[in-house]
């Protein structure tokens, strides 16, 4: 037996993912790899066929010829068309098999040299015989099994070519692509209807077995519904019989429970009406259960239980000095709030948010305005939420509907005016489930949650007597309406004679006690507590500080046990905090020992606090490229843009050639690459390490900016400037330049902060140079050209030529 085969030609040749084309067969393919369309093209403007053949992994995304079966089926391109993302639908048909001979180099796509195989020729008889056997087995299939579609079926009764027949069965049945491969590579008639005759034959049988089974699970249902006919027959005699009295207690205890709560009028009818339906229910029956819950849901709520209220401002103010240390301004807003709700006797008005990195205590002092209020505090954590059902419940409809969060936060306050806090309100997201943010805007609405509805009370309830205060880390992840509703209360990171006081007061007491010492046992001076937060934390709160002293405790716990020292006490030194903590983590002071050539130093505001930020430039022989590294975004890119537009404007008073730019490359790179920076305010800085790097005069290393340029060298004003400042004194930074339209905000900054630091307000870059870069004595830094003149020069001249 044998087989004829073509001579060789050349065809382009496309990889297919997990689909296998046979000869005789007609598919729409998605094409969306560059090579693939590009081949696609080639045979439709030749008007020649393509190589289609499998690429043996999927998700491969550019196969090589390793990754490539050898058979394969050539077809031709019967219709293309674009789609608007890029990709090409195309429809193409099968016509022969081949095999690679080799591969063409071609620069578009892949090109192969095919070798073409005939069809062997086998006896009448035997022919006929091979193909009454597969259609046989093929109808046995489609007999007990649906997932090929009549029109298929149709078709393939009407096939009278074997060699087709085979090929349109086989196109169908609902293999792996690795079976189909091994099937078309198989050229023989007869080995390829052996082999689909056995797949027909396996997938009978397990359409016989999942039959059988169905019918076993059916019996079985059936099995079960009969003995709940007969239980419920058993209990109806017990019933008779005196003996089945627990469900109608439980009924009447229900029912007393119903007329000793305290419900609003809707509410009570509500209830009511559910309890009558509740009664004449079957007990077993599934709408039984939801009935109940739904009944219990409503007898749970505080509608008009509330806790009594002591708005005692002294107490107050005790309790917030006492659990928190420094955060005066949010203290005396606090305090402010509490005392207009103790005059007016009403919680109405804009809901409390408190906005500042983590650590710094926003959630505990939701905990102490609850104490300090005497009343029940709730937290519900919003971090992660997308779903609106969250916030508003599901509909009683679905199987396993709750109330929302918000209503089931209120059953464990178990009154209708507690100190509720919502934690995280910037991290929400949304989906196609809907907007939780949106949800929340009539929970937080003073004129609205006067009747909140839940989807699954279908009751209005009233949230006005609650006391909201929401937490978050930045205002960027809360939409405009929320905050419209609220009333923002920005709390600042700690400075380090805070942590000082806070490590001695609060930390370090709380975890010599939590690790089962006794007070006296372990005491850290000054130096001690202040070598930890320099060297050990980079934070604008104390949680990293507080596990620092946690992980000195414990060193400690076990150096007693180990050495049976249990009478010893320690006392940490700023030399012996390395003993316990090992290697620093962080440098404390500048990043740079001296005045550097294009290198300035930045501030920049995170989520966690205040940072300091290098940029650093270099020049190279180029053509006037300027290239931007360091992971930055496209607001902080365009910032440099901005920065060398303003340094090229100058360029004559900077004593640079006009054409600088045409000769040289500038690269711009912020350190630590692997972190994402963005925002404006870092122009400023870009344009002095630019000009450093041009006029080779060094920057000052102790002085830091913050500011946004302008292409006319204005410098506008930043956002996270107490933070900005904090991170300027925690690096050792001595002078800070800020924009003067930020003059307004230094009051929020701490007294002590804007003594340490000699802080300079400036309205033009021009300023900007003359205070940070290191001239010679009596060197000035701008010549005396105007700026008109340069202006002339480039563009005025070039006018008067054009005339």
């Amino acid at each position: 037996m044998s087989n004829a085969i073509s001579e060789t030609k050349l065809y382009p040749l496309m990889p297919l993912r997990d689909i296998v084309i046979f000869p005789h067969m007609v598919a729409p393919l998605v094409v969306g790899r560059k090579q693939s369309i590009q081949a696609l093209e080639d045979a439709m403007e030749k008007r020649t066929e393509i190589f289609l053949v499998t690429q043996i992994n999927a998700g491969e995304d550019e196969p090589g010829p390793a990754g490539i079966h050898r058979v394969g089926t050539l077809a031709s391109v019967m219709q293309l068309l674009r789609l608007p993302d890029g990709t090409i639908k195309a429809l193409v048909e099968g016509k022969k098999r081949a095999k690679i001979i080799s591969y063409v180099p071609h620069d578009q796509f892949m090109q192969v040299e095919l070798m073409e195989f005939f069809e062997e020729q086998i006896p009448a008889g035997e022919e006929t015989a091979y193909e009454r056997e597969l259609r046989k087995a093929f109808d046995a299939y489609t007999a007990t099994n649906n997932k090929i579609a009549k029109e298929v079926v149709k078709s393939v009764q009407s096939i009278d070519n074997p060699y087709k027949l085979v090929d349109v069965i086989c196109a169908h049945l609902p293999l792996k692509a690795s079976e189909k491969q091994e099937i078309l590579e198989l050229v023989g008639l007869t080995d390829r209807i052996e082999r689909i005759l056995d797949i027909l034959t396996r997938e009978i049988e397990l359409a016989e077995l999942e039959k059988e089974i169905n019918a076993r699970v059916k019996a079985r249902m059936n099995k079960t519904q009969r003995n709940y006919y007969l239980g419920e027959k058993v209990r109806e005699i017990q019933s008779e019989m005196g003996q089945g009295e627990e469900g109608l207690d439980e009924l009447a205890e229900l029912e007393e429970a119903i007329s000793k709560k305290k419900l609003p009028k809707l509410a009570r009818e509500k209830i009511t009406k559910e309890f009558k339906k509740l009664k004449n229910m079957p007990p077993m029956s599934a709408e039984t259960t939801v009935v109940r819950n739904y009944i219990d849901t409503i007898l749970s709520l505080p509608w008009k239980k509330k806790s009594r209220s002591v708005l005692d401002i002294n107490r107050a103010e005790d309790i917030l000095n006492e659990d928190h240390y420094g955060l005066n301004k949010p203290k005396e807003r606090i305090l402010e709030y509490l005392a207009v709700q103790a005059q007016v006797k009403k919680i109405k008005g804009p809901i409390l948010c408190l906005v500042g990195p983590p650590g710094v205590g926003k959630t505990s002092i939701c905990r102490s305005v609850a104490r300090s209020l005497n009343r029940k505090f709730v937290r519900l954590s919003l971090g992660g939420v997308r779903d609106e059902a969250e916030i508003r419940g599901h509909r009683r409809t679905y199987i396993g509907a709750l109330p929302g969060k918000i209503i089931q936060s209120m059953q464990r306050a178990g009154v209708s005016n507690p100190v509720f806090c919502l934690d995280e309100v910037d991290k929400m997201s949304m989906d196609f489930r809907g907007d939780p943010s949106s949800a929340l805007l009539e929970v937080l609405d003073p004129e609205q949650n006067v009747a909140f509805n839940d989807h699954y009370l279908d009751l209005d309830y009233d949230l006005s007597e609650v006391f909201f205060i929401t937490t978050a880390n930045n205002l960027h992840g809360i939409p405009a309406p929320l905050q419209d509703r609220m009333e923002i209360i920005q709390i600042s990171g700690y400075t380090e004679e805070e942590k000082l006081k806070i490590a001695d007061g609060f930390l370090i007491p709380k975890q010599i006690d939590a690790n089962g010492f006794k007070p006296g046992d372990i005491s850290l001076t000054d130096g001690a507590i202040l070598e930890i937060v320099r060297r050990y934390t980079k934070e604008a709160g104390v949680r990293d500080l507080e596990r620092n002293i946690a992980s000195i405790c414990r060193k400690i716990a076990r150096d007693r046990l180990k050495r049976d020292l249990k009478d010893k006490t320690y006392r940490l030194t700023f030399q012996t905090v390395s003993t316990y903590l090992g290697t620093p983590k962080y440098r404390y002071g500048l990043a740079e020992e001296s005045g550097r050539i294009g290198l300035s130093t930045g501030l920049a505001w995170t989520e966690f606090g205040g940072d300091l930020l290098q940029i650093e430039t270099t020049l190279m022989a180029g053509s006037g490229k300027l290239i931007i590294t360091g992971k930055l975004g496209d607001v902080m890119q365009e910032s440099a843009q901005a920065a060398l537009s303003y340094v090229r404007s100058r360029a004559e008073r900077l004593g640079l050639e006009p054409d600088f730019y045409q000769k040289l490359d500038i690269h711009v790179h912020v350190p630590e690459g692997a972190i994402p920076k963005d925002g404006p305010s870092a122009g400023i800085t870009i344009a002095t390490a630019i000009t450093s790097a041009l006029i080779q005069k060094p920057v000052k290393h102790h002085l830091a900016m913050t500011g946004e340029i302008t292409l006319r060298g204005r410098v506008l004003p930043i956002g996270g400037l107490t933070e900005k400042l904090l991170a300027a004194n925690r690096g050792n930074i001595v002078n800070v330049l800020v924009p003067k339209d930020n003059e307004r905000n230094l009051n929020d900054v701490p007294m002590k902060i804007r003594k340490k630091l000699s802080i300079t307000l400036v309205e033009h870059m021009d300023e900007v140079l003359e205070q940070a870069l290191i001239l010679e004595e009596g060197e000035r830094l701008f010549k005396d050209i105007g700026i008109s003149t340069v202006y002339n020069d480039i563009t005025l001249s070039e006018h008067n030529t054009t005339q």
